[in-house]
This record gives structure tokens, C-alpha cells and sequence, in this order.
């Protein structure tokens, strides 16, 4: 491994299969394959003639996951698709959630720091359980309803944790959503059930499955797409 001034360090990992040199762009540098015949030299000549290129994708990662970074804190107010999130400062010892009249409020020790990474992580769980639990008593009634009105057939709708993507459609039929769906307003949830539930048509992103999509969407698919790209899954 290497350090460098702009991209930072930079590993090296041989693979005798790799027919050629890999860069892949991490937030704090590069991770480098090297083919079975090719050296660090080598690998340090091809980044350097793509280097302006690096660091600008390196630089656009870095601006990716700090928008994606929801910190909580005293200053957060987060609305979720059915119930508000704060953070308050207490006397107590331990973090505390109490979810009542769609307020979930977070109770922490007032000496808490709360930017460490393992007490983000600990709001973080706390939140993400009250998301599944509302997220398994309102998609599937929800995807089920858009589906009637608009004549699709739906085998199963599950919850997962994914923080890459919104949901997902097998070809059987059945519909996964990440938890943290309930992030979005209402319409924008809407977009990617419908987005879902076209995907049992038509599996690809073809012409015929944005003819669906803008179908079920009064032709504002385009619109709805730009509009979802604005938020971010906690990271």
C-alpha cells in the first residue's frame, strides 16, 4: 500500500485471473488489481493517466455519502411516512424510544456525543425497528391496493434492510421493499410501488416498461424519477 496526496492510499491486490489493471474509487482512496504480470509501477502509470478523472469521481463518492449521512441529534426532526422522529437530551443513563400518537421520541444521556458513529448506529437500530414494523403494516396493503386499481398481480410483498435500493421485483412475482421506504412522502412511495409493480410486466427498463410506468402515473414517471434521486437511504 501507498499514500498519495490526492487520491490517498492506494492498495494493491494481485489476481493471476484479472486480464487487466482494476481501480475501484473508495471514499478514502483506491483499491488497485493488479493482472498476474503487472506491477504497482504499472498500475501507478495507468492512474496517473486517468488521474483528473479519479479524483473527480472520488470527490463526487464523498459528496454521495455525506447528503446520505441522516445524523440525529437534539436538532433533528425527521417525519417518517407515519409517525415523527426527535432526539431529546435527558437525565438519563441509556437511550430510550417511545413511539406514541405518531411521535417517536429518542431519549439520550445529556453528555451523549452524538455524531460517534456508535451512537448513530444505536439511533439508527432503534429507528429502523419502529420502520419495519410500520413498514410491514403498510406496504403490502398498499402495494395491494395500487395493484387492484391498476390490474397488476402480485405474489408477495416482503421488508428488507436494503440501503441500495427502494425495492426490487423477482420473477415470480414477488416484491421487495427496503424498510427505509418510509422515508419518502407518500407519492414518492407510490412511484416505486407502481415503479415495482410494473417490473411484473415488464422485468427490464425497456420502451415498453416506461410505457407502463407512465401509464400508471398520468405520464409524470420522468418527473417522479428526478424527484426520488433528491433523497437518500440513511447511510
Amino acid at each position: 500500500m501507498l499514500s498519495d496526496a490526492e487520491l490517498g492510499n492506494i492498495e494493491f491486490v494481485r489476481n493471476a485471473r484479472a486480464k487487466h489493471i482494476g481501480v475501484r474509487i473508495l471514499k478514502s482512496g483506491l483499491k488497485v488489481t493488479l493482472p498476474g504480470s503487472s506491477t504497482p509501477d504499472d498500475a501507478m502509470k495507468f492512474i496517473n493517466s486517468i488521474r483528473k478523472k479519479l479524483v473527480a469521481k472520488q470527490s463526487k463518492l464523498s459528496d454521495s455519502i455525506a447528503q446520505s449521512n441522516i445524523y440525529v441529534d437534539k436538532n433533528t426532526v425527521l417525519q417518517t411516512l407515519s409517525f415523527k422522529v426527535v432526539a431529546v437530551p435527558t437525565e438519563r443513563m441509556n437511550i430510550h424510544f417511545l413511539l406514541k400518537n405518531e411521535l417517536l421520541t429518542i431519549q439520550y444521556p445529556n453528555h451523549m456525543n452524538c455524531r460517534l458513529d456508535e451512537n448513530q448506529k444505536q439511533f439508527w437500530n432503534g429507528i429502523s425497528y419502529f420502520l419495519r414494523n410500520e413498514a410491514k403494516r403498510l406496504l403490502p396493503a398498499r402495494t395491494l391496493a395500487l395493484a387492484t386499481k391498476h390490474g397488476f398481480t402480485v405474489q408477495d410483498v416482503k421488508i428488507q434492510s436494503s440501503k441500495t435500493r427502494w425495492g426490487s421485483c423477482s420473477g415470480r412475482k414477488t416484491i421487495n421493499f427496503s424498510l427505509y421506504l418510509l422515508l419518502l412522502p407518500q407519492h414518492l412511495v407510490d412511484y416505486v410501488i407502481l415503479h415495482e409493480l410494473c417490473h411484473t410486466k415488464e422485468m427490464n427498463h425497456g420502451p415498453k416498461f416506461w410505457a407502463w410506468m407512465d401509464k400508471v402515473t398520468e405520464g409524470k414517471s420522468n418527473a417522479l424519477r428526478a424527484e426520488l434521486k433528491k433523497y437518500h437511504m440513511p447511510n
